[in-house]
């Protein structure tokens, strides 16, 4: 299977400006799509494929970050690169804090605008993976039962086995059946990487993970100290 190089969205008014960098973007390998306007680029919306915007800032109809927030809002990420005559600190700050890669002031060298090019298009790549490892988190999430989901949900925020029993109206030996069932499922073989998972689906903030690490480690002293005092009646 044949892998595509990476698609370049240049977005400039500039049709001289423009043509130069669909040229020079070409002839290092990349393939390219060039829009006169922020508005040609929202009529096509760039889909998954790998690749990365540039984009300028002034513009006739909208401006380079009033797309910037209209792409946010559609769920687009490719990253953007800002390349442009216009810039100043205010503009500056305001596209770096929503999330562009880089602001780049025109004339830009061919080596500092590839550099930007292609950090850009490695947090795309990363991006990419991190959301295929969040959709086979979602799928084994989605494989366990009902209940098996509320075991996962309290197990990870750090309840014992006595209190999830407790509070789902069953017994430990169920709890323990579960875990192990929610375990399995999940190919993990600790709580905290159980935690792990829970905080990439988005249903564990920092502090309760920490919370499931606790449990994890008040469970092996519980076993370390039945087991020594096994050891005891035994000695």
């Amino acid at each position: 299977m044949t892998t595509l190089p990476p698609i370049i969205h240049v977005v400039d008014d500039d049709a001289s400006l423009r043509a130069a960098l669909g040229e020079l973007l070409s002839a290092c390998g990349y393939r390219v799509a060039l829009y006169e306007s922020a508005e040609q680029l929202l009529k096509t919306l760039p889909g998954g494929d790998r690749g990365c915007i540039l984009l300028d800032v002034q513009m006739a109809g909208l401006s380079g970050p009033q797309l910037q927030d209209q792409l946010a809002e559609l769920g687009c990420r490719l990253p953007i690169v800002f390349v442009t005559g216009h810039g100043d600190i205010p503009i500056t700050v305001r596209t770096i804090k929503a999330g562009a890669e880089d602001f780049l002031t025109k004339p830009v060298l061919k080596e500092k605008l590839l550099e930007a090019i292609g950090r850009a298009l490695i947090r795309h790549e990363q991006m990419r993976e991190q959301d295929t490892r969040i959709a086979a988190l979602r799928s084994l999430f989605s494989r366990l039962t009902p209940r098996e989901q509320e075991v996962f949900t309290q197990l990870v925020r750090g309840k014992p086995h006595k209190q999830i029993a407790y509070a789902l109206g069953t017994s430990e030996r169920t709890v323990k059946m579960h875990r192990h069932n929610v375990m399995q499922k999940f190919q993990v073989q600790s709580l905290a990487e159980l935690a792990v998972a829970a905080e990439r689906l988005g249903l564990l903030s920092v502090s309760d993970r920490r919370g499931g690490e606790g449990a994890e480690q008040a469970e092996k002293k519980s076993k370390q100290t039945t087991s020594n005092s096994s050891l005891n009646r035994h000695a």
